[in-house]
């Protein structure tokens, strides 16, 4: 992400994932995504430039030359929406806190794509009154708060949740604190949103269990996969019924054998070493899947038999030592059988890319 997520992470094999400063990394955001895809040899490959110079979206033309993530969900009407983090463009400097290039801390694309082994292609961006991709979320970018970042997003009834971090600061390699995490609603499909700070969760006791988190709908309940701040964290689970995922009191916690409402300090670990997380039930195996990034940053898929768990071992599908920038995995949210997709931000490039895996 940029670090989501954002911060994004330049990593080498056997080290700690570098500081969060994607200007570091990318002092010339008009060279983002020019690359080419990164060819792998492992377990996925990469399929589709999603953003960046090179992408048959030409995001540049929206002021979109750098960003990371792509959190993809269906906005209940069989359209997706894909947010995205921190993002670099052409324009004012210090929109965020020393930033030199126009930045934004969220943005959102739609897309009707629901064969992705012919790309992700947008038909449409929330954009500003000059045609560049909008920031959702308002983020004052200043001392208190330097950004505003998505995690995780939702449709429940048609109407989109999305759950953001607030980034107070980043710190040493691979972590960052952040002020809060909580909900943004919008009632026109993406369009426009309001920050809900009812649903905040202040970053301490349980809480801080929830800074990141994804989202998964099964059986009428939202389940919410929440790990503290940066990476190489244990994640917790959460649930609440649908029609109360406004209502902070409602979510229930899995204590590790059962669930308990209105407490997130009950919340046990459901795996560790985790960061970034992404889940979906998948069709073809007849199990819950889960992407991340590991302690040494290759890309792993985890399967179980229930949200709860108990979660496998970790299966590498991108090792570190092939990308070792790779981060923030996202499936992409439909059903393709045995072919499993999903977005990586790869830092180098500062840019989202769709790969492939067979499972």
């Amino acid at each position: 992400m940029t670090v989501l997520a954002g911060a994004a992470a330049v990593l080498l094999v056997g080290t700690a994932p570098a500081a969060a400063d994607p200007n570091a990394i990318n002092p010339i955001p008009v060279l983002n995504g020019t690359y080419g895809l990164p060819v792998l040899h492992g377990r996925a490959q990469a399929v589709f430039q999603v953003t960046g110079m090179a992408s048959p979206n030409a995001t540049h033309t929206y002021n979109v030359l750098g960003t990371d993530l792509g959190i993809m969900w269906d906005n209940g009407h069989g359209e997706m929406l894909t947010a995205f983090g921190d993002t670099a463009g052409v324009g004012l400097p210090n929109l965020l806190r020393d930033s030199k290039w126009a930045w934004r801390s969220n943005f959102l694309a739609r897309s009707f794509s629901r064969n992705p082994a012919e790309g992700i292609h947008f038909h449409s961006v929330v954009r500003d009154g000059i045609g560049q991709a909008r920031e959702l979320v308002f983020s004052p970018k200043d001392g208190e708060e330097i950004s505003r970042i998505p995690t995780a997003g939702v449709s429940v009834g048609g109407v989109q949740y999305m759950s953001l971090m607030s980034v107070r600061s980043w710190d040493a390699p691979g972590e960052w604190t952040t002020n809060y995490s909580g909900l943004a609603v919008s009632s026109d499909n993406g369009e426009t949103w309001t920050d809900l700070a009812h649903t905040r969760r202040p970053n301490d006791n349980g809480h801080h269990k929830f800074q990141m988190n994804a989202f998964l709908k099964d059986g009428g309940f939202v389940y919410e996969f929440g790990t503290p701040p940066g990476r190489d964290n244990e994640a917790f689970l959460a649930r609440v019924p649908e029609g109360e995922i406004e209502n902070l009191d409602a979510y229930e916690y899995w204590d590790g054998g059962g669930w308990k409402r209105g407490d997130a300090n009950a919340a046990a670990p459901i795996m560790a070493g985790a960061a970034e997380l992404s889940v979906m039930y998948n069709e073809h195996l007849g199990q819950f899947v889960s992407l991340t990034t590991d302690p040494a940053n290759s890309v792993v898929l985890r399967r179980a038999p229930s949200p709860e768990g108990p979660w496998s071992p970790p299966e590498v599908l991108i090792d570190a030592r092939e990308l070792p920038t790779a981060y923030a995995p996202q499936i992409f949210p439909y059903q393709t059988g045995r072919d499993l997709y999903f977005l990586t931000t790869v830092h180098t490039q500062y840019n989202v890319i769709l790969m492939r895996t067979s499972l």
